[in-house]
């Protein structure tokens, strides 16, 4: 593989007309990231949110009506598509249904009148690298949904593009395939060292996949960061809605030492860490996730048991704290008490487990 490429966006805005209203509207606004080379970054968010045109714009299939895009150092606003160093693979996957594997990863290769030599190795090591070698010959249609995935893949990869580009790639696939074949986008985008920018709306491919996840909201990036930081440090409540499940304790800041405090909620003082840049008196809204919390005879916050259903893996509980609903995961119950419908019991977890918003 060549040169590996980082992408750059500088305040990009693509704006479309409303057909209902026909009033213009920001479908992304003033957008600017810094796609590291060799990483793997996803665009992630719900429909709407700009993520695919964002994509769309630096494949060249969309046009920016303000700002620039970089691949590496150049700027590509007004190349084509195909004079761009990048590669899409579909969700589609948009193979040609007449041809056999190998002549549909050795089209691209044919366009550019490589000669026949060059072409078998470029695809034989190609085919190689995503598991379908020894299938050559096999006609697309006679290929399971994976299979073809993996087809479109390998005919992106043999182009040997500074950037790869997924839209939403897997979403026509069963659950269980699409946790196989992500397990293997990352492994060959790894093995190949390439720049690889990712389109979904599931947060669990997100995760699994990223390097770093740019999450999007109404045209706007809502939070940059690893899967970690986005998971542990959501900079609002719609990130920490949006990747994972949460819980949002509303209250007020009534007592604060240096970076630690409590944070009154229901009437109870609940310790948290992560205050240094508040006021005592502040509204604030406290994040726990529901595997951070376990239920117990003894805790942090007085609650009533709404819902004990038992999971196999663990045991999910809804608690009532006041007028709060609160959703608990509380893992590997064999050997735990269990509370049932109309206990009443505490809520606990550690103040480093709680994040303030």
């Amino acid at each position: 593989m060549k040169e590996k490429k980082g992408v750059r966006l500088e305040h990009i805005s693509k704006i479309y007309q409303d057909p209902k209203t026909g009033k213009d509207f920001y479908a992304v606004h003033d957008t600017s990231l810094s796609i590291r080379p060799g990483s793997f970054v996803t665009l992630l968010g719900p429909s709407g949110c700009g993520k695919t045109t964002t994509l769309r714009m630096i494949a060249g299939f969309e046009s920016p009506d303000e700002g620039e895009i970089y691949l590496g150092d150049e700027a590509i606003n007004s190349l084509t598509p195909n004079k761009r160093d990048t590669a899409m693979v579909f969700q589609s996957y948009a193979l040609l249904p007449h041809y056999n594997i190998y002549d549909n990863v050795a089209y691209g290769l044919k366009l550019r009148k490589l000669d026949k030599a060059t072409i078998r190795e470029k695809v034989t090591r190609i085919l190689k690298l995503v598991g379908l070698e020894g299938m050559e010959a096999r006609m697309t249609n006679q290929l399971s949904g994976g299979q073809q995935q993996r087809v479109a893949l390998a005919r992106a990869l043999v182009l040997e593009p500074g950037v790869l580009l997924f839209d939403e790639p897997l979403s026509n696939l069963d659950a269980k395939l699409r946790v196989t074949m992500r397990t293997e986008i990352r492994r060959i985008q790894q093995e190949a060292g390439i720049t690889a920018i990712y389109v979904t709306h599931d947060q669990s491919e997100a995760m699994a996949l990223s390097d770093q996840i740019i999450i999007m909201e109404k045209g706007v990036v809502a939070q940059i960061g690893t899967p970690q930081e986005i998971y542990y440090h959501p900079a609002s409540e719609f990130v920490a809605d949006f990747i994972g499940e949460a819980n949002f304790l509303r209250g007020k800041l009534t007592a604060k030492a240096g970076g630690s405090g409590t944070v009154t909620v229901e009437g109870t003082q609940v310790p948290v860490v992560g205050v240094e840049a508040r006021q005592e008196g502040q509204d604030c809204t406290l994040v726990l996730r529901p595997e951070a919390a376990t239920l117990a005879d003894v805790g942090v916050l007085p609650c009533k048991v709404v819902l004990s259903c038992f999971m196999g893996s663990y045991q999910n509980y809804h608690v009532m704290v006041g007028n709060t609903l609160v959703k608990i995961t509380d893992f590997n119950p064999r050997n735990k008490k269990t509370y049932q419908v109309g206990d009443t019991a505490f809520v606990a977890f550690d103040k480093e487990n709680v994040h303030i918003l």
